[in-house]
């Protein structure tokens, strides 16, 4: 059992400032115990605070306080196939995965906290191409339940739709289809921005969980879309 959730410290933000300017094996081993600190025990129990709301408001959801294998993603770059050869993120990504998803790319929600940008997000990122078929075929195939999740005024109140797109339509899809700005759509992600004073206290909490519950009309559309539940 972790400690209270009491908002991330002051130095959270300056430990990832720090880290950007020196992004080396070296500074990193000396600076471990900031890491420890203010990135890693702050977001582990951020994590098991989650675990009753989300049994609640999206109990699919899993929150896993674990620093390897849990909702806390590493700190650590994989460089093998990267330009960027920088061996740590500077930022802090947690990610509470649909209980039957096995990787990123499954239904979830996410919270990102870095000096630049604190945002939480809603969906599933980069699916892979048979996920993404059903998605972009659950979109043609039934429109309005599409245009009920982008139209829900909750919804479009708090999240903006993730626009990366295709430049032309995707093999098997109609060019002049009247949901051809969606069925483009290479990720279904919902975002929201964390103002930063929030990140300090035990308030982040019930942001985040009031972030799930709005987040809800696309998290079923998508489940629905992969036959899963929510």
């Amino acid at each position: 059992m972790l400690s209270e959730f009491s908002g991330f410290p002051a130095g959270t933000l300056k430990f990832l400032r720090d880290l950007a300017k020196n992004n080396n094996r070296e500074w990193f081993q000396q600076h471990r115990q900031r890491y420890e600190e203010f990135f890693l025990q702050p977001s582990l129990t951020l994590i098991e605070a989650m675990q009753k709301p989300l049994a609640k408001s999206a109990p699919l959801l899993q929150a896993i306080p674990k620093g390897v294998g849990g909702s806390l993603m590493r700190i650590y770059r994989d460089t093998r196939f990267s330009k960027a050869k920088e061996p740590y993120k500077t930022n802090i990504g947690i990610h509470f995965r649909h209980q039957l998803g096995c990787d990123v790319h499954a239904p979830g929600c996410y919270l990102h906290v870095a000096v630049d940008e604190c945002f939480f997000g809603a969906g599933i990122w980069m699916p892979d191409s048979e996920p993404l078929r059903l998605i972009r075929t659950k979109i043609h195939d039934d429109p309005n339940a599409w245009k009920k999740v982008v139209g829900n005024k909750r919804f479009a109140s708090q999240f903006k739709l993730h626009e990366e797109r295709l430049k032309s339509m995707p093999r098997g899809f109609a060019k002049e289809s009247p949901m051809a700005e969606a069925i483009r759509l290479t990720s279904f992600i919902g975002v929201c921005q964390i103002d930063e004073k929030l990140l300090g206290g035990p308030e982040l909490v019930k942001f985040v969980d009031q972030a799930v519950r709005d987040a809800k009309p696309l998290m079923n559309f998508l489940c629905e879309a992969l036959n899963v539940p929510y």
